[in-house]
């Protein structure tokens, strides 16, 4: 049993809680909602972010206070929106203690430096990679809150350190496996959102299955060309966090991304679909970034080049299959 505290009372890190609850350990919220804090203190529930538990565990508890969230935690788990993580948790650098392991749920690359958020995290607050961990899988919040059985990948640089996250979060439907390769978890779990926001715009648009593969198996590719370049193992995308993820993602309207990709399918404008959504897409943020990494590791990315112009000048899903999939023929 640990302390756990979780920074960010999203869907997601108030269902991983509630794994962390269900493990064993005292978990504590930390989330800047004043009503999302009182109603897990009062109610044991989070009736704004995942209103489909009626109650949460009794060892599962809020705060809005940075530092009695953190004081005496074991392990802090980071649930922050990922282009405001910098931000938010520069407020807690001197607050976490020098022994505390600190893991990532967030699925993104900031925006205005290009950064994985282990570089992110690590930098904010000031953390050596030791300390850090990355958590990412085929993990949709909504399936893991009603306790149907999923696993994700717990990875760190010092692997004692990623087993021992791991059982903290284990319980008998949510399975925690172990790796060391936190850069390819991180860009699996960022550049996925890219292919699912495709995904969902070609499903959005009316067209099937067919076309839904053939962008989920080039997207994969592309994901994993990306990552080997950045030093990522290849085997991590072939993986719980590579295709598992892939697949949840990019299959089910309960995935943030895949949701706003069909919108922008049904002719929706990105700001239009930023108002229908429920929560952050981080693919949105994520497509240009993509493009970056390519340019930074000669790596062509059609698939996130496409969705790029898709999210900037509003290109036709027709356009954009177009764009990612260019007349001639092509070695696969």
């Amino acid at each position: 049993m640990a302390n756990v505290t979780v920074l960010g009372a999203g869907a997601w890190g108030t269902a991983f809680g509630q794994v962390l609850a269900d493990a064993g350990n005292n978990v504590m919220m930390w989330a800047i909602e004043p009503e999302i804090v009182k109603a897990i203190q009062t109610e044991h529930r989070n009736p704004v972010r995942l209103p489909s538990v009626d109650k949460l565990p009794d060892n599962m508890t809020a705060t809005g206070d940075r530092a009695e969230a953190v004081k005496d935690a074991d392990l802090v788990v980071v649930a922050i929106a990922a282009q405001h993580a910098r931000e938010a948790l520069v407020e807690f650098k001197d607050l976490i203690d020098e022994t505390t392991l600190v893991a990532s749920l967030m699925k993104g690359i900031e925006r205005t430096t290009g950064k994985r958020m282990d570089e992110v995290v690590c930098e904010a607050l000031d953390l050596p990679s030791n300390r850090f961990l990355a958590i990412s899988g085929p993990n949709l919040s909504k399936q893991v809150a009603a306790r149907e059985p999923a696993a994700t990948v717990v990875g760190c640089t010092t692997i004692a350190n990623a087993y021992t996250v791991a059982k903290l979060c284990t319980t008998d439907y949510f399975k925690a496996f172990v790796s060391p390769d936190v850069v390819g978890l991180e860009l699996c779990g960022s550049l996925k959102n890219v292919v699912a926001l495709a995904v969902g715009m070609a499903h959005g648009a009316g067209y099937g299955e067919n076309t839904a593969a053939m962008i989920e198996t080039r997207g994969l590719a592309e994901l994993k060309a990306v990552g080997e370049a950045a030093g990522a193992e290849p085997k991590t995308f072939d993986g719980l966090a590579g295709v598992g993820d892939l697949i949840a993602t990019c299959g089910s309207p309960l995935s943030r991304n895949y949701t706003f990709g069909a919108n922008l399918g049904k002719g929706m404008s990105v700001e239009e679909a930023t108002k229908v959504s429920n929560g952050v897409a981080e693919g949105v943020a994520t497509a240009s970034a993509v493009v970056e990494l390519g340019k930074k590791y000669h790596v062509q990315t059609p698939l996130a080049d496409a969705m790029s112009r898709v999210i900037a000048d509003g290109i036709s899903c027709k356009q954009m299959l177009q764009e990612m999939f260019p007349a001639g023929v092509t070695e696969e």
